[in-house]
């Protein structure tokens, strides 16, 4: 009886590793690399004691939304290269919508440019408010190839075995998966990846060299990206142009060929004159030193980014005459192809120098350094008024990129 009962027991065990590999999804490859993820919460970390307990490749968290650098980001970096560690840099998406997705895939790469990167970029979208299943992966998806498209390197989507099982889907599945979850032996079958490249299996790991819980994982080699991908490319060594400058604040949407062509210059010439490595990574927001030609009126007044709201009766000559500016400029700057046609309700960007006479409602866009008093005197109205039409709880707060209303 007690034989017969062995074998019973030994066929259930059988049985139960049989269903748990069927249940569990297979690293990429069979080659193991040890690993962990960092952000400001594990503080201080000496790596060098973190690359003698065994330690190959650490992730950082560079960046968060659109406003949010790591504070330890460059520290860490520095010194887990310094002491022989492989790294790999990960973004913590908060977007909504996929616009804002590709702005944060932006910030996350302006960030981490000139680096020298080992491992793909991670995406981390793990919050997803009401968003549902189809928008999420629209988000995720405009990330991770806007992402792909600035910096031109491979990817990674970071997300929980559960998440993996109910939320993804579609295209996004098509990327490397690097998965978490804790307490098992193996990651569990999610029924959309077959194998992982990445397993977080535990969030309160302890290694030499950091003060509290760190996230432990284990990596295989696909995690790493191709030797010549590692920097971002650098533009050729040219002369650099001499001559009159001014400097402009980038307005949302522009490129640099946008921006040359309006100032009768070339990319190369714009990225020469700023040291820009990546033409196509520029950021709403900073500023940027353009040539002055003489062919332009009132070189010596600052360029102003304005909103401004068609109303019955308008056209853009009109309008153009108001703000100091052009048809053709507008029209450039709104992708209007047919300048004769504009209907009520429409958002017009307008750059314009100087303070041309503001027709119905007017709006800024902050710029980074701007202040309510900055605003007010610029505009020719007070600080109380802006409060007042914007509702503003503390005058002392206003974030770049926010519009406000200027007057009724």
């Amino acid at each position: 009886m007690k034989k017969f009962l062995t074998i019973i027991l030994m066929i259930i065990i059988v049985l139960q590793i049989s269903i748990s590999k069927v249940q569990a999804i297979e690293p990429e490859s069979s080659e193991i690399y040890e690993g962990i993820d960092v952000s400001k919460w594990q503080g201080n970390i000496n790596f060098s004691e973190v690359a003698r307990s065994g330690i190959q490749i650490v992730y950082i968290k560079a960046t968060q939304g659109t406003n949010y650098v790591s504070p330890t980001l460059e520290e860490s970096y520095q010194n887990a290269k310094a002491n022989g560690l492989k790294i790999g840099f990960y973004h913590y998406v908060t977007a909504r919508t996929e616009e804002e997705a590709e702005a944060e895939a932006q910030f996350f790469a302006s960030k981490i440019q000139g680096k020298e990167i080992d491992c793909r970029l991670a995406m981390d979208f793990e919050e997803f408010g009401n968003l549902d299943n189809n928008e999420i992966n629209a988000i995720g998806l405009a990330f991770l190839k806007r992402l792909q498209e600035l910096t031109q390197k491979p990817v990674v989507i970071y997300s929980n075995t559960n998440d993996a099982r109910t939320i993804w889907s579609g295209e996004i599945i098509n990327y490397p998966l690097w998965v978490a979850e804790y307490g098992v032996n193996e990651p569990q079958n999610n029924g959309k990846w077959q194998t992982y490249i990445g397993w977080q299996f535990t969030d309160v790991g302890e290694i030499s060299g950091i003060k509290g819980y760190v996230d432990r994982d284990k990596f295989t080699k696909e995690i790493f990206i191709n030797e010549e991908d590692k920097t971002s490319e650098t533009l050729p060594e040219v002369e650099k142009p001499t001559g009159n400058f001014k400097t402009i604040t980038i307005p949302m949407g522009d490129t640099l060929s946008k921006i040359a062509e309006a100032y009768g210059t070339t990319v190369q010439e714009l990225a020469t004159i700023n040291n820009i490595s990546n033409p196509n990574l520029i950021f709403a927001g900073a500023t940027l030193k353009v040539p002055v030609t003489a062919n332009v009126d009132n070189e010596n007044e600052p360029l102003e980014e304005a909103l401004y709201i068609v109303k019955r009766g308008d056209t853009l000559s009109q309008i153009a005459l108001n703000y100091n500016t052009t048809v053709n400029a507008i029209a450039r700057e709104n992708g209007i192809s047919n300048p004769n046609l504009i209907y009520p309700g429409q958002r017009l960007i307008i750059q314009t120098r100087g303070n041309g006479t503001e027709l119905g409602h007017s709006f800024y866009r902050v710029v980074r350094g701007d202040t309510l008093y900055s605003i007010a005197r610029r505009f020719n109205t007070t600080v109380a008024n802006i409060v007042m039409l914007n509702r503003i709880q503390n005058p002392n707060l206003i974030y770049p990129g926010e519009w406000l209303k200027l007057r009724r």
